[in-house]
């Protein structure tokens, strides 16, 4: 999206950098606070991978999105099998553009601190 475009721009007074690690913020805490919860199991998990990546890219600003599901129980034992998502499960990596300005924002599960964190990977302008 160019700045002719972006009819919101008048309302961030700040550079396309932070602009981008705000845009950055705003799909981490989408792709956490939406989809946790959703039902999964190993016969839709590849699914709910796309559905997260494809709500994330059609919103502004974003040039790429892959989300990877990680379950430690992958097989269906009877009909009432399946797993709840939590963050511990998602693995994410979001790119987003403003005008010249990359930032590249990541969510995984951390297992020293016990929490899935969200966080800037690179950024360039």
């Amino acid at each position: 999206m160019s700045s002719r475009e972006d009819k919101a721009s008048k309302m961030f007074r700040c550079s396309d950098r932070e602009r981008a690690l705000f845009e950055a913020g705003i799909k981490m805490g989408t792709i956490y606070h939406q989809f946790v919860g959703t039902p999964v199991n190993s016969d839709n998990i590849r699914e709910l991978e796309l559905a997260v990546e494809r709500s994330i890219m059609v919103q502004p600003f974003v040039r790429s999105a892959v989300v990877k599901i990680n379950m430690n129980k992958k097989e269906k034992t009877d009909a009432y099998d399946y797993l709840s998502l939590t963050g511990e499960m998602i693995d994410a990596v979001v790119t987003i553009m403003v005008n010249g300005a990359s930032v590249t924002a990541e969510m995984r599960y951390d297992k020293e601190l016990d929490y899935t964190l969200m966080y800037v990977s690179e950024i360039s302008l």
